[in-house]
């Protein structure tokens, strides 16, 4: 894949007012996480339509974004002593770039480790806190005009709903809508629901370090269609699930696979420990609104551990744990109700730290980002 740059720069807030809000604070959560980036890369073919103007695009996408920066304003700052966010006229990198070929066969590729030149900074690998941007934004056009919209956005504020929020108050603008916000007061929710620590528990910090970032990334595409997800989701239906989400058939396929792998690789079976990530948003009471920024999620951890490593791992035994797992999770956040969060987020950090210490069993991390707003038509309209 050949890519030329042809512009970089930074793009700001709308309004230089917001340059002189209060500082955002971190929530508990967010300080714990190492700091690295997460891709996100949404694509967009040429309609059939004569008006396309690829430059116009371009000078809405840019003008739309600073609309939702104002909206969306820690994104636009810098993370400071790692207890909260300021600066806000450090602005986000914006790159244009143009790409030689058709979009059509780049999507079409194999070697997914292509896909690293179209994104404007490098992906899972810690970087410094002080001094990166929360996101990074890098616009990509083929010679056939399809476009490549790029994010790479920060885990230390961002998790995916906050991703595809702040896409979907984008999309609004660059639309010619109203993309701002309702109770714009609810954006630190979860600082003031988890208040920063200060200080932090060292063994909190080394263990999500090693969860987080320690070892190698490979990144691997498969597709399974709509037949061979009906299929898994009647493969694991049992009188304990009987309605299996798409997600469940899906992770309970993924983590037998992975399982077996470990053993087939080690020679022996180690106990199993599938850990999903459960936005806690939507279940609290009074719920939480997704524009609430931060890494408002917990973990939800199922084990398996067969006393017989001969035997076959049943599919529908894996898919009926890990719903299980959530179950509990949620039942956790009713402590909640009560205000007591210390109690909460002890417990999250504690389980975080015991599997992150932990070299006596196989962990895989799941999440699904299924009911996440980003979808093919949200930035550019029209375009498909």
């Amino acid at each position: 894949m050949e890519i030329h740059i042809t512009s970089k720069e930074m793009v700001k807030p709308f309004s230089k007012e917001i340059y002189l809000r209060k500082p955002f604070y971190l929530s508990s959560f967010d300080q714990l996480v190492q700091a690295h980036y997460v891709p996100a890369i949404l694509s967009y073919s040429k309609p059939n339509d004569s008006h396309f103007n690829t430059a116009q695009i371009l000078v809405r996408l840019k003008e739309s974004l600073s609309k939702a920066l104002n909206q969306f304003y820690p994104l636009s700052g810098r993370t400071i002593d790692n207890l909260y966010i300021g600066s806000y006229d450090k602005g986000i990198p914006y790159v244009e770039a143009r790409v030689k070929g058709c979009l059509a066969d780049c999507i079409e590729q194999t070697e997914l480790e292509s896909f690293n030149q179209l994104l404007p900074v490098q992906c899972y690998c810690s970087v410094p806190t002080s001094t990166s941007p929360q996101m990074a934004i890098q616009i990509n056009i083929f010679d056939c005009s399809g476009i490549a919209i790029a994010f790479s956005a920060s885990h230390k504020v961002m998790d995916a709903t906050t991703v595809s929020t702040f896409i979907k108050s984008w999309a609004a603008f660059n639309r010619g809508s109203d993309g701002k916000i309702p109770n714009p007061e609810m954006l630190d929710a979860g600082s003031r629901l988890f208040p920063p620590l200060d200080p932090i528990p060292l063994n909190y910090i080394f263990s999500m370090e090693k969860l987080w970032l320690e070892g190698w990334y490979a990144t691997r595409r498969f597709v399974f269609d709509e037949h061979a997800i009906a299929t898994l989701k009647f493969r694991v239906k049992s009188k304990r699930l009987p309605h299996p989400s798409r997600a469940a058939a899906l992770g309970a396929f993924l983590w037998k696979h992975a399982t077996l792998a470990s053993r087939a690789a080690f020679g022996h079976s180690k106990p199993s420990v599938l850990t999903q990530s459960v936005n806690f948003r939507p279940i609290m009471k009074p719920r939480l609104p997704n524009h609430a920024i931060g890494n408002l999620h917990g973990i939800a951890v199922s084990t398996y551990n067969s006393a017989e490593p001969e035997r076959d791992i049943e599919l529908h035994q894996l898919a009926y744990l890990a719903r299980e797992a959530i179950n509990v999770f949620k039942d956790q956040i009713s402590v909640l109700q009560i205000g007591d969060t210390v109690k909460f987020q002890t417990d999250q950090f504690n389980l975080a730290a015991d599997i992150g210490s932990r070299d006596d069993m196989e962990i895989f991390e799941f999440t699904s980002w299924l009911n996440t707003v980003i979808g093919p038509d949200l930035i550019l309209d029209g375009v498909r």
